[in-house]
Protein backbone atom coordinates (compact mmCIF):
# COMPACT_ATOMS: atom_id res chain seq x y z
CA UNK A 1 0.00 0.00 0.00
CA UNK A 2 1.11 3.55 -0.67
CA UNK A 3 2.24 5.87 2.08
CA UNK A 4 0.16 9.02 2.52
CA UNK A 5 1.58 12.17 4.01
CA UNK A 6 0.98 11.99 7.74
CA UNK A 7 -0.94 14.67 9.62
CA UNK A 8 2.23 16.45 10.73
CA UNK A 9 3.41 16.73 7.11
CA UNK A 10 -0.03 17.95 6.02
CA UNK A 11 -0.10 20.58 8.78
CA UNK A 12 3.39 21.72 7.79
CA UNK A 13 2.36 22.13 4.15
CA UNK A 14 -0.75 24.07 5.21
CA UNK A 15 1.48 26.41 7.21
CA UNK A 16 3.89 26.75 4.29
CA UNK A 17 1.03 27.56 1.91
CA UNK A 18 -0.19 30.22 4.34
CA UNK A 19 3.38 31.54 4.63
CA UNK A 20 3.72 31.83 0.85
CA UNK A 21 0.37 33.58 0.54
CA UNK A 22 1.17 36.14 3.23
CA UNK A 23 4.89 36.86 2.73
CA UNK A 24 5.83 40.33 1.48
CA UNK A 25 9.40 39.49 0.47
CA UNK A 26 11.56 36.48 -0.26
CA UNK A 27 12.15 34.21 2.78
CA UNK A 28 14.80 35.37 5.19
CA UNK A 29 18.24 34.23 4.07
CA UNK A 30 17.21 32.99 0.63
CA UNK A 31 20.12 33.67 -1.72
CA UNK A 32 20.02 36.21 -4.52
CA UNK A 33 20.18 34.16 -7.71
CA UNK A 34 22.54 35.32 -10.48
CA UNK A 35 21.19 35.35 -14.03
CA UNK A 36 21.33 32.05 -15.87
CA UNK A 37 23.81 32.48 -18.75
CA UNK A 38 21.80 33.02 -21.93
CA UNK A 39 24.08 30.92 -24.13
CA UNK A 40 23.08 27.75 -22.25
CA UNK A 41 20.15 27.67 -24.71
CA UNK A 42 22.11 28.45 -27.88
CA UNK A 43 25.75 27.40 -27.46
CA UNK A 44 26.63 24.31 -29.50
CA UNK A 45 29.51 23.39 -27.18
CA UNK A 46 27.18 23.32 -24.18
CA UNK A 47 24.65 21.26 -26.14
CA UNK A 48 27.37 18.70 -26.92
CA UNK A 49 28.39 18.61 -23.24
CA UNK A 50 24.79 17.79 -22.32
CA UNK A 51 24.63 15.14 -25.01
CA UNK A 52 27.83 13.46 -23.90
CA UNK A 53 27.35 13.68 -20.13
CA UNK A 54 23.85 14.57 -18.94
CA UNK A 55 21.91 11.96 -20.91
CA UNK A 56 24.67 9.39 -20.48
CA UNK A 57 24.73 9.64 -16.68
CA UNK A 58 21.09 10.18 -15.66
CA UNK A 59 18.06 8.01 -14.98
CA UNK A 60 15.73 8.34 -17.98
CA UNK A 61 12.11 7.24 -18.28
CA UNK A 62 12.04 4.93 -21.30
CA UNK A 63 8.60 3.37 -21.16
CA UNK A 64 5.76 1.65 -19.34
CA UNK A 65 5.30 -2.09 -18.76
CA UNK A 66 2.02 -1.97 -20.68
CA UNK A 67 4.08 -1.35 -23.82
CA UNK A 68 5.80 -4.74 -23.40
CA UNK A 69 3.05 -6.75 -21.68
CA UNK A 70 4.13 -10.32 -22.46
CA UNK A 71 7.28 -12.31 -21.78
CA UNK A 72 9.67 -11.75 -24.66
CA UNK A 73 7.95 -8.61 -25.90
CA UNK A 74 10.25 -5.71 -26.63
CA UNK A 75 10.36 -1.99 -27.33
CA UNK A 76 12.96 -0.22 -29.45
CA UNK A 77 13.70 3.06 -27.64
CA UNK A 78 15.83 5.81 -29.16
CA UNK A 79 14.61 9.06 -27.52
CA UNK A 80 17.98 9.61 -25.80
CA UNK A 81 19.86 9.37 -29.09
CA UNK A 82 21.10 5.86 -28.29
CA UNK A 83 19.50 2.69 -29.77
CA UNK A 84 18.13 0.60 -26.89
CA UNK A 85 16.07 -2.60 -26.73
CA UNK A 86 13.79 -3.04 -23.69
CA UNK A 87 12.81 -6.70 -23.21
CA UNK A 88 10.17 -8.11 -20.85
CA UNK A 89 12.14 -10.88 -19.13
CA UNK A 90 9.56 -11.87 -16.49
CA UNK A 91 6.50 -10.51 -14.71
CA UNK A 92 8.68 -8.20 -12.63
CA UNK A 93 11.89 -7.87 -14.68
CA UNK A 94 12.97 -5.94 -17.75
CA UNK A 95 16.36 -6.15 -19.43
CA UNK A 96 17.88 -3.46 -21.63
CA UNK A 97 20.63 -3.61 -24.26
CA UNK A 98 22.13 -1.50 -27.00
CA UNK A 99 20.42 -2.45 -30.25
CA UNK A 100 23.73 -3.49 -31.75
CA UNK A 101 24.90 -6.96 -32.75
CA UNK A 102 28.36 -7.82 -31.38
CA UNK A 103 29.42 -9.09 -34.80
CA UNK A 104 29.41 -6.05 -37.11
CA UNK A 105 27.09 -3.64 -35.35
CA UNK A 106 23.88 -4.31 -37.22
CA UNK A 107 20.58 -3.54 -35.51
CA UNK A 108 19.03 -6.54 -33.74
CA UNK A 109 15.43 -5.28 -33.99
CA UNK A 110 14.02 -2.90 -36.59
CA UNK A 111 10.44 -2.39 -35.43
CA UNK A 112 9.40 -0.21 -32.48
CA UNK A 113 7.46 -3.04 -30.81
CA UNK A 114 7.51 -6.81 -31.18
CA UNK A 115 7.88 -10.17 -29.46
CA UNK A 116 10.53 -12.85 -29.86
CA UNK A 117 11.70 -15.94 -27.99
CA UNK A 118 15.23 -15.02 -29.02
CA UNK A 119 16.88 -11.88 -30.37
CA UNK A 120 18.23 -12.65 -33.84
CA UNK A 121 20.33 -10.26 -35.91
CA UNK A 122 18.95 -10.13 -39.44
CA UNK A 123 22.36 -9.43 -40.98
CA UNK A 124 24.26 -12.68 -40.21
CA UNK A 125 21.93 -14.52 -37.88
CA UNK A 126 23.78 -14.13 -34.58
CA UNK A 127 21.34 -15.06 -31.80
CA UNK A 128 20.96 -13.82 -28.22
CA UNK A 129 18.74 -14.77 -25.29
CA UNK A 130 16.75 -12.29 -23.16
CA UNK A 131 19.77 -11.84 -20.90
CA UNK A 132 21.76 -10.67 -23.92
CA UNK A 133 24.00 -13.75 -24.00
CA UNK A 134 25.27 -14.90 -27.38
CA UNK A 135 23.75 -18.38 -27.79
CA UNK A 136 24.28 -19.04 -31.48
CA UNK A 137 26.13 -17.93 -34.58
CA UNK A 138 26.23 -19.15 -38.15
CA UNK A 139 29.21 -21.36 -39.09
CA UNK A 140 30.99 -21.37 -35.74
CA UNK A 141 33.79 -23.50 -37.27
CA UNK A 142 35.01 -20.40 -39.08
CA UNK A 143 35.74 -18.49 -35.84
CA UNK A 144 39.08 -19.66 -34.42
CA UNK A 145 39.43 -19.73 -30.61
CA UNK A 146 36.29 -17.62 -30.25
CA UNK A 147 34.86 -17.03 -26.76
CA UNK A 148 31.10 -16.54 -27.03
CA UNK A 149 30.87 -15.39 -23.41
CA UNK A 150 32.78 -12.21 -24.28
CA UNK A 151 30.30 -11.25 -27.00
CA UNK A 152 27.09 -10.66 -25.09
CA UNK A 153 24.98 -7.64 -26.01
CA UNK A 154 26.12 -4.45 -24.31
CA UNK A 155 23.84 -3.90 -21.31
CA UNK A 156 22.01 -0.76 -20.25
CA UNK A 157 21.18 -0.36 -16.57
CA UNK A 158 17.43 -0.67 -16.01
CA UNK A 159 15.16 -0.30 -12.96
CA UNK A 160 11.41 -0.18 -12.42
CA UNK A 161 9.45 2.41 -10.48
CA UNK A 162 6.19 0.53 -10.29
CA UNK A 163 5.21 0.08 -13.94
CA UNK A 164 7.58 2.78 -15.18
CA UNK A 165 10.80 1.64 -16.90
CA UNK A 166 13.90 3.77 -16.22
CA UNK A 167 17.31 3.29 -17.85
CA UNK A 168 20.80 4.61 -17.19
CA UNK A 169 23.78 4.24 -19.54
CA UNK A 170 26.22 4.59 -16.66
CA UNK A 171 26.55 1.05 -15.29
CA UNK A 172 28.30 2.41 -12.19
CA UNK A 173 25.58 4.92 -11.33
CA UNK A 174 23.76 4.90 -8.00
CA UNK A 175 20.43 3.11 -8.02
CA UNK A 176 17.26 4.94 -8.98
CA UNK A 177 16.04 4.65 -5.38
CA UNK A 178 19.26 6.17 -4.05
CA UNK A 179 19.12 8.96 -6.62
CA UNK A 180 15.53 9.91 -5.80
CA UNK A 181 16.08 9.72 -2.06
CA UNK A 182 13.04 10.72 -0.02
CA UNK A 183 11.03 11.32 -3.21
CA UNK A 184 11.09 7.56 -3.85
CA UNK A 185 9.09 7.07 -0.65
CA UNK A 186 6.79 10.02 -1.32
CA UNK A 187 5.85 8.59 -4.71
CA UNK A 188 4.52 5.43 -3.05
CA UNK A 189 1.37 7.42 -2.37
CA UNK A 190 0.60 7.33 -6.11
CA UNK A 191 0.95 3.54 -6.54
CA UNK A 192 2.83 3.47 -9.85
CA UNK A 193 2.72 -0.32 -9.82
CA UNK A 194 -1.06 -0.25 -10.23
CA UNK A 195 -1.32 2.45 -12.89
CA UNK A 196 -2.07 1.57 -16.51
CA UNK A 197 -0.85 3.41 -19.58
CA UNK A 198 -3.96 5.06 -21.02
CA UNK A 199 -2.44 7.42 -23.60
CA UNK A 200 0.93 8.24 -25.15
CA UNK A 201 1.80 10.92 -27.71
CA UNK A 202 4.55 13.31 -28.80
CA UNK A 203 5.02 16.80 -30.22
CA UNK A 204 7.95 18.35 -32.06
CA UNK A 205 8.90 21.76 -30.61
CA UNK A 206 11.10 24.38 -32.24
CA UNK A 207 13.03 25.36 -29.15
CA UNK A 208 15.79 24.16 -26.85
CA UNK A 209 14.54 21.38 -24.59
CA UNK A 210 15.31 23.39 -21.44
CA UNK A 211 13.10 26.28 -22.56
CA UNK A 212 10.16 23.91 -22.98
CA UNK A 213 10.73 22.09 -19.71
CA UNK A 214 11.19 25.26 -17.67
CA UNK A 215 7.63 26.32 -18.54
CA UNK A 216 6.43 23.35 -16.48
CA UNK A 217 8.63 24.04 -13.46
CA UNK A 218 7.04 27.25 -12.23
CA UNK A 219 3.60 28.84 -11.86
CA UNK A 220 4.77 32.45 -12.00
CA UNK A 221 3.44 32.53 -15.59
CA UNK A 222 -0.01 31.15 -14.79
CA UNK A 223 -1.82 34.48 -14.40
CA UNK A 224 -0.58 35.67 -17.82
CA UNK A 225 -0.70 32.55 -20.00
CA UNK A 226 -3.58 30.60 -18.39
CA UNK A 227 -6.11 33.25 -17.24
CA UNK A 228 -9.16 31.13 -18.12
CA UNK A 229 -7.73 27.66 -17.47
CA UNK A 230 -5.17 27.08 -14.71
CA UNK A 231 -5.42 30.50 -13.03
CA UNK A 232 -9.16 30.13 -12.51
CA UNK A 233 -8.66 27.31 -10.02
CA UNK A 234 -5.02 27.49 -8.85
CA UNK A 235 -3.57 29.99 -6.39
CA UNK A 236 -0.01 30.55 -7.59
CA UNK A 237 0.72 32.89 -4.68
CA UNK A 238 0.43 29.94 -2.27
CA UNK A 239 2.81 27.72 -4.23
CA UNK A 240 5.36 25.83 -2.08
CA UNK A 241 8.59 24.78 -3.82
CA UNK A 242 10.79 22.11 -2.28
CA UNK A 243 14.41 21.59 -3.36
CA UNK A 244 15.55 17.98 -3.00
CA UNK A 245 19.09 16.60 -3.22
CA UNK A 246 20.35 15.69 -6.72
CA UNK A 247 18.45 18.57 -8.31
CA UNK A 248 14.95 17.11 -8.02
CA UNK A 249 12.05 19.30 -6.93
CA UNK A 250 8.40 19.41 -5.92
CA UNK A 251 5.70 22.00 -6.28
CA UNK A 252 2.56 22.04 -4.13
CA UNK A 253 0.18 24.64 -5.55
CA UNK A 254 -3.15 24.94 -3.71
CA UNK A 255 -6.54 25.47 -5.25
CA UNK A 256 -7.99 28.94 -4.76
CA UNK A 257 -10.41 27.50 -2.23
CA UNK A 258 -7.75 25.66 -0.20
CA UNK A 259 -8.24 25.21 2.73
CA UNK A 260 -11.36 27.43 2.87
CA UNK A 261 -13.67 24.79 1.48
CA UNK A 262 -12.79 21.37 2.87
CA UNK A 263 -14.81 18.34 1.80
CA UNK A 264 -17.03 18.58 4.88
CA UNK A 265 -18.11 22.12 3.91
CA UNK A 266 -18.97 20.98 0.39
CA UNK A 267 -21.13 18.18 1.71
CA UNK A 268 -22.96 20.62 3.96
CA UNK A 269 -23.40 23.17 1.16
CA UNK A 270 -23.12 21.80 -2.41
CA UNK A 271 -23.26 25.38 -3.73
CA UNK A 272 -20.17 26.39 -1.76
CA UNK A 273 -17.84 26.49 -4.75
CA UNK A 274 -20.30 28.52 -6.82
CA UNK A 275 -20.83 30.97 -3.97
CA UNK A 276 -17.11 31.27 -3.34
CA UNK A 277 -16.50 31.82 -7.05
CA UNK A 278 -19.08 34.56 -7.30
CA UNK A 279 -17.41 36.28 -4.38
CA UNK A 280 -14.06 35.91 -6.15
CA UNK A 281 -15.41 37.16 -9.49
CA UNK A 282 -15.05 33.98 -11.55
CA UNK A 283 -18.36 32.07 -11.23
CA UNK A 284 -18.32 30.28 -14.59
CA UNK A 285 -14.97 28.56 -14.20
CA UNK A 286 -15.60 27.40 -10.69
CA UNK A 287 -19.08 26.18 -11.55
CA UNK A 288 -17.76 24.21 -14.50
CA UNK A 289 -15.23 22.56 -12.23
CA UNK A 290 -17.97 21.57 -9.81
CA UNK A 291 -20.12 20.07 -12.58
CA UNK A 292 -17.11 18.22 -13.95
CA UNK A 293 -16.46 16.66 -10.55
CA UNK A 294 -20.05 15.48 -10.31
CA UNK A 295 -19.85 13.50 -13.59
CA UNK A 296 -16.28 12.29 -13.12
CA UNK A 297 -16.63 8.66 -12.09
CA UNK A 298 -13.07 7.57 -12.94
CA UNK A 299 -11.56 5.17 -10.38
CA UNK A 300 -9.15 6.80 -7.96
CA UNK A 301 -5.77 5.99 -6.48
CA UNK A 302 -7.11 5.16 -3.05
CA UNK A 303 -3.85 5.89 -1.27
CA UNK A 304 -3.80 9.55 -2.36
CA UNK A 305 -4.18 11.77 0.66
CA UNK A 306 -5.45 15.26 1.47
CA UNK A 307 -2.72 17.29 -0.28
CA UNK A 308 -2.84 15.25 -3.50
CA UNK A 309 -6.63 15.73 -3.63
CA UNK A 310 -6.72 19.45 -2.89
CA UNK A 311 -3.53 20.78 -4.51
CA UNK A 312 -1.52 20.40 -7.69
CA UNK A 313 1.38 18.24 -6.50
CA UNK A 314 4.02 18.25 -9.24
CA UNK A 315 7.47 16.63 -9.17
CA UNK A 316 10.40 17.38 -11.47
CA UNK A 317 13.14 14.74 -11.69
CA UNK A 318 16.54 15.37 -13.25
CA UNK A 319 17.02 15.56 -16.11
CA UNK A 320 13.73 15.81 -18.05
CA UNK A 321 10.75 14.45 -16.04
CA UNK A 322 7.80 16.54 -14.82
CA UNK A 323 4.51 15.16 -13.55
CA UNK A 324 1.56 16.99 -11.95
CA UNK A 325 0.05 14.12 -9.97
CA UNK A 326 -3.50 13.62 -8.70
CA UNK A 327 -5.81 10.92 -7.42
CA UNK A 328 -7.58 10.25 -10.78
CA UNK A 329 -4.44 9.73 -12.84
CA UNK A 330 -2.00 12.12 -14.42
CA UNK A 331 0.39 12.90 -17.27
CA UNK A 332 4.16 12.37 -17.20
CA UNK A 333 5.96 14.96 -19.34
CA UNK A 334 9.38 14.41 -20.95
CA UNK A 335 11.59 16.52 -23.23
CA UNK A 336 14.20 14.99 -25.55
CA UNK A 337 16.67 17.19 -27.48
CA UNK A 338 17.03 16.53 -31.20
CA UNK A 339 19.01 19.70 -31.97
CA UNK A 340 20.09 22.76 -30.05
CA UNK A 341 16.87 24.54 -31.11
CA UNK A 342 14.49 21.57 -31.36
CA UNK A 343 13.14 18.84 -29.09
CA UNK A 344 10.58 16.06 -28.84
CA UNK A 345 7.93 16.57 -26.17
CA UNK A 346 6.59 13.22 -24.95
CA UNK A 347 3.50 12.62 -22.80
CA UNK A 348 2.59 9.42 -20.93
CA UNK A 349 -0.82 9.32 -19.23
CA UNK A 350 -1.16 6.83 -16.36
CA UNK A 351 -4.19 6.04 -14.22
CA UNK A 352 -6.08 3.25 -12.42
CA UNK A 353 -7.72 1.08 -15.06
CA UNK A 354 -11.48 1.49 -15.50
CA UNK A 355 -12.15 -2.22 -16.09
CA UNK A 356 -13.84 -3.72 -19.15
CA UNK A 357 -14.73 -1.84 -22.29
CA UNK A 358 -13.39 1.25 -24.01
CA UNK A 359 -11.75 4.13 -22.24
CA UNK A 360 -14.49 6.26 -20.63
CA UNK A 361 -15.44 9.47 -22.44
CA UNK A 362 -14.44 11.50 -19.38
CA UNK A 363 -10.81 10.74 -20.22
CA UNK A 364 -11.18 12.45 -23.60
CA UNK A 365 -12.45 15.54 -21.77
CA UNK A 366 -9.63 15.40 -19.20
CA UNK A 367 -6.84 14.91 -21.74
CA UNK A 368 -8.23 17.51 -24.16
CA UNK A 369 -8.46 20.01 -21.30
CA UNK A 370 -4.88 19.34 -20.27
CA UNK A 371 -3.66 19.61 -23.86
CA UNK A 372 -5.31 23.02 -24.10
CA UNK A 373 -3.15 24.11 -21.18
CA UNK A 374 -0.08 22.59 -22.87
CA UNK A 375 -0.85 24.49 -26.06
CA UNK A 376 -0.92 27.72 -24.07
CA UNK A 377 2.54 26.90 -22.70
CA UNK A 378 4.07 25.58 -25.91
CA UNK A 379 2.97 28.60 -27.93
CA UNK A 380 5.83 30.61 -26.45
CA UNK A 381 8.68 28.14 -27.00
CA UNK A 382 9.54 29.05 -30.59
CA UNK A 383 9.36 32.77 -29.89
CA UNK A 384 11.62 32.45 -26.86
CA UNK A 385 14.16 30.46 -28.90
CA UNK A 386 14.35 33.29 -31.44
CA UNK A 387 14.78 35.80 -28.63
CA UNK A 388 17.57 33.94 -26.81
CA UNK A 389 19.48 33.75 -30.07
CA UNK A 390 19.36 37.51 -30.57
CA UNK A 391 22.34 39.89 -30.29
CA UNK A 392 21.19 41.37 -26.99
CA UNK A 393 20.04 38.36 -24.95
CA UNK A 394 22.57 37.74 -22.19
CA UNK A 395 20.85 35.97 -19.32
CA UNK A 396 17.76 34.90 -17.39
CA UNK A 397 16.90 36.56 -14.04
CA UNK A 398 14.88 34.13 -11.93
CA UNK A 399 12.57 34.99 -9.07
CA UNK A 400 12.13 33.07 -5.83
CA UNK A 401 9.01 31.48 -7.39
CA UNK A 402 11.18 30.18 -10.24
CA UNK A 403 14.00 28.89 -8.04
CA UNK A 404 13.33 25.21 -8.84
CA UNK A 405 14.63 26.01 -12.33
CA UNK A 406 17.87 27.38 -10.88
CA UNK A 407 18.22 24.36 -8.56
CA UNK A 408 17.77 22.06 -11.57
CA UNK A 409 20.39 23.91 -13.64
CA UNK A 410 22.86 23.54 -10.78
CA UNK A 411 22.49 19.76 -10.96
CA UNK A 412 22.84 19.73 -14.76
CA UNK A 413 26.24 21.36 -14.33
CA UNK A 414 27.21 18.94 -11.58
CA UNK A 415 26.40 15.92 -13.76
CA UNK A 416 28.23 17.35 -16.76
CA UNK A 417 31.23 18.25 -14.58
CA UNK A 418 32.04 21.83 -13.63
CA UNK A 419 35.59 21.46 -14.96
CA UNK A 420 34.18 20.74 -18.45
CA UNK A 421 31.93 23.81 -18.67
CA UNK A 422 33.35 27.17 -19.83
CA UNK A 423 33.22 29.76 -17.02
CA UNK A 424 30.78 31.99 -18.88
CA UNK A 425 28.26 29.12 -19.16
CA UNK A 426 28.38 27.82 -15.59
CA UNK A 427 25.62 28.24 -13.02
CA UNK A 428 26.93 29.38 -9.68
CA UNK A 429 25.76 26.90 -6.96
CA UNK A 430 23.71 29.31 -4.84
CA UNK A 431 20.99 26.93 -3.53
CA UNK A 432 23.04 24.89 -1.11
CA UNK A 433 22.33 22.34 1.62
CA UNK A 434 20.77 24.93 3.96
CA UNK A 435 18.02 25.47 1.38
CA UNK A 436 17.68 21.83 0.33
CA UNK A 437 15.07 19.43 1.80
CA UNK A 438 14.41 19.14 4.68
CA UNK A 439 16.29 22.32 5.66
CA UNK A 440 14.39 24.57 3.23
CA UNK A 441 11.02 23.80 4.78
CA UNK A 442 12.42 24.09 8.30
CA UNK A 443 13.71 27.59 7.59
CA UNK A 444 10.43 28.80 6.11
CA UNK A 445 8.38 27.22 8.90
CA UNK A 446 10.58 28.88 11.52
CA UNK A 447 10.09 32.28 9.88
CA UNK A 448 6.33 31.71 9.54
CA UNK A 449 5.81 30.64 13.14
CA UNK A 450 7.93 33.52 14.41
CA UNK A 451 5.68 35.93 12.52
CA UNK A 452 2.56 34.25 13.94
CA UNK A 453 3.91 34.50 17.48
CA UNK A 454 4.85 38.14 16.94
CA UNK A 455 1.34 38.93 15.70
CA UNK A 456 -0.15 37.31 18.79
Amino acid sequence: MGVKLDQEQIDQLKDLIDFERKRTSTPEGFPKLPDLPGKRYTDQEFYELEKENLWKRSWLLAGHLDEIPDLGSYKLWEKSGQPVILVRKSETEVTAFYNMCRHRGAAIVLEEYGQADKLVCGYHGWTYDHEGNLIGKRDPKDFTDFDDSCRSLHKVKVELLGNLIFVNFDLDSQSLKENLGVIYNELEEFQFGSLSLIDHYTYTLKCNWKIAMEANMEVYHVKSIHPETVHSGLDYTGNVNTFYPNGHGRMVAPSRTFPDLPETALKANPNAIKEYAEKDGKPSNYYKNKVYKEVDNRPEIETCGYIARTCTQSYNLVPNFVSPMSEKGFPILLWWPTAIDECIFEVFWVAPHWGKGKRPKIWEIAIDGFNKVLDEDLHFGGWIQKAVGSYVFDGVPLSYQEARIYHWHQQIDKIIGLNKIPNELRVEPMIKEDWTHPNDNKRRLKEYRSSINAAE
